[in-house]
């Protein structure tokens, strides 16, 4: 019984050291991969035209703001109280418009994100296997990592086929 507790104390270093880690800058790949390069196309063409639906509704808001400011005087007090609260509610639906605006825009970055970081897991997972790495950490959660720790990241970029 001493002998066999003795013999796995001594194997426990050793399977220990056997593990292989191995470590990936997920950033670096991301910010390079053509997917996400399209992926903020598709946000900057449909941010430009939300911006250019705003624009139009802040033209058409101080056109009339303009024409009330210059009509008041004129006014009665209900069409004057009519005009004001006009302009209150285009006011209140700009900002709808915009609040709703960003909601959609942040979902979208998600939806189109999603198939990006699915598409470097698991070319991270492949490599991790091809490595023969017990686990594969992401670059920028580490505190420290030895000259001598297994990078990944190159092999993963050729993994997607990118530079």
């Amino acid at each position: 019984m001493k002998k066999m507790i003795l013999m796995l104390a001594l194997a426990l270093p050793i399977l220990a050291s056997a593990q292989k880690i191995g470590h990936v800058n997920s950033q670096e790949i991301m910010a390079i991969m053509p997917e996400t390069k399209q992926m903020g196309e598709k946000l900057d063409s449909l941010q430009s035209s939300y911006e250019t639906q705003l624009a139009n509704m802040q033209e058409e808001f101080n056109k009339k703001l303009t024409e009330f400011q210059q009509q008041q005087a004129t006014m009665t007090a209900g069409v004057r109280e009519f005009r004001q609260q006009e302009l209150a509610e285009m006011e209140q639906r700009m900002q709808m418009f915009y609040q709703t605006v960003q909601k959609e825009l942040q979902a979208k970055q998600v939806e189109y994100l999603q198939p990006v970081q699915t598409k470097l897991l698991e070319a991270i997972n492949k490599v991790g296997a091809a490595q023969g790495c017990t686990y594969v950490m992401d670059k920028a959660g580490m505190l420290y990592i030895a000259p001598d720790a297994l990078d990944l990241t190159a092999a993963v970029k050729a993994e997607l086929g990118i530079k």
